[in-house]
């Protein structure tokens, strides 16, 4: 359980920054090289490899070096585990705040109300 969390905690980590969101975005499209990812990005091709490198430390990325070209490839199970865990929590709160408005739907009513229904 604390490994997979720490891993979860790498991930949340990556996705906190903007670049990286839009790096992970372009390649669940498909793969792409680091220069690909790099052209529509205001920065240099340097800043683009260390922000792939802070995804693969994530898991959320792989990357394979053939000659002088790097290609990057989402890892789809990581970010999935994410949303799955997402999805949990979502699904407890969204239980919770039906419980709630039902409560407050309940207490709503005057007592006569109540006891004729």
């Amino acid at each position: 359980m604390l490994n997979h969390q720490v891993s979860l905690d790498r991930v949340f980590q990556a996705l906190a920054d903007p670049t990286r969101r839009l790096l992970v975005d372009r390649l669940i499209r498909g793969p792409a090289t680091v220069s690909e990812l790099a052209q529509p990005l205001p920065m240099s091709l340097a800043a683009v490899l260390q922000h792939v490198q802070v995804l693969e430390a994530s898991g959320l990325v792989r990357s394979e070096k053939v000659g002088r070209v790097r290609t990057c490839h989402i890892e789809s199970a990581v970010l999935r585990e994410a949303e799955q865990w997402i999805a949990a929590r979502r699904t407890s709160w969204e239980s919770r705040l039906d419980r709630l408005g039902d409560h407050l739907a309940d207490t709503s009513t005057t007592p006569t109300e109540r006891s004729s229904t």
